[in-house]
C-alpha cells in the first residue's frame, strides 16, 4: 500500500448567489443609515460607497470558503488576522485510521506539471521517507502530536475562513498580487472569481484587475 497520496488544491466559496444578493441588501440597508439616503439599487449604492473608500459599510457580511491546500500555503493565509479559521489538526488526526486509509495526502505542487522526471523522483522520495518516518512513529506509540514533527510543508490541510467582504479584498488584493506565492495566488485568483459572482458590484474592480487584466 502506497503511504500517501497527491492530490489537488480547491476552494469553495459556501454562500449561494441569493445569500449574496441578501447580504448586499444589508450592507445598503447598514449604509444607507450613515448618509440618511434613500433608494432601492443595493449594487449602485455599494458601488458608491466602495468608490468612495468608506469600505466601513461592507463590513457587514460574511463570507466563509473552503480551502483544500497545502499546510505551507494555510500558515500564510492564517497571517490575515481579521478572519475566522478552523483547520484540520495534525494533533488529533491519526492518518494511521482507517477514515485516511493509512495514508498522508499531499497536495501536488504548484510547478509539477513543468518538472522534469528526476525533480518528481526527489519530490516523491522525500514524501515516502517522511510518511515513512510519521507511521513509524506512530506504530512505536507515540500520538500524532508528536508524529507530526516528521510531516512535510506540502501535507494536505483543509481550513474553513470567514471574514467580512473588506477583508477579503484585503486578502485578494495581497495574495492575488504576482508577487505573491505562486500557490496562494492559484488559490486566491480562484477565489475571487467565486466572490465576483456571489457579489459582483463588491469585486468587481479586484476582477477587473486580477483577472480580466491579469
Amino acid at each position: 500500500m502506497e503511504l500517501f497520496r497527491i492530490v489537488r488544491k480547491s476552494v469553495v466559496v459556501e454562500q449561494s448567489k441569493e445569500e449574496g444578493e441578501r447580504m448586499m441588501e444589508r450592507i445598503e440597508k447598514a449604509g444607507r443609515i450613515c448618509y440618511k439616503s434613500e433608494g432601492n439599487n443595493a449594487t449602485d449604492f455599494i458601488r458608491k460607497i466602495i468608490a468612495r473608500g468608506h469600505l466601513a459599510v461592507i463590513e457587514h457580511g460574511l463570507i466563509s470558503a473552503h480551502y483544500v491546500c497545502s499546510r505551507g500555503m494555510s500558515h500564510e493565509l492564517v497571517r490575515h488576522r481579521l478572519a475566522s479559521y478552523c483547520q484540520e489538526s495534525t494533533r488529533y488526526c491519526n492518518y494511521s485510521k482507517d477514515q485516511f486509509g493509512r495514508q498522508i495526502a499531499i497536495i501536488q505542487p504548484y510547478w509539477w506539471e513543468e518538472a522534469d522526471t528526476e525533480t518528481k523522483r526527489i519530490f516523491i522520495e522525500n514524501c515516502e521517507q517522511s510518511a515513512y518516518a510519521y507511521f513509524e512513529l506512530l506504530d512505536r506509540g507515540y500520538p500524532p502530536q508528536a508524529a507530526r514533527d516528521v510531516l512535510p510543508q506540502a501535507l494536505k490541510t483543509e481550513i474553513y475562513v470567514s471574514a467580512n467582504p473588506r477583508e477579503w479584498r484585503t486578502i485578494l488584493n495581497l495574495r492575488c498580487a504576482k508577487a505573491a506565492h505562486p500557490e496562494i495566488r492559484a488559490l486566491m485568483l480562484d477565489t475571487l472569481e467565486q466572490l465576483y459572482v456571489l457579489m459582483p458590484c463588491v469585486f468587481e474592480d479586484q476582477y477587473h484587475e486580477f483577472i480580466e487584466k491579469g
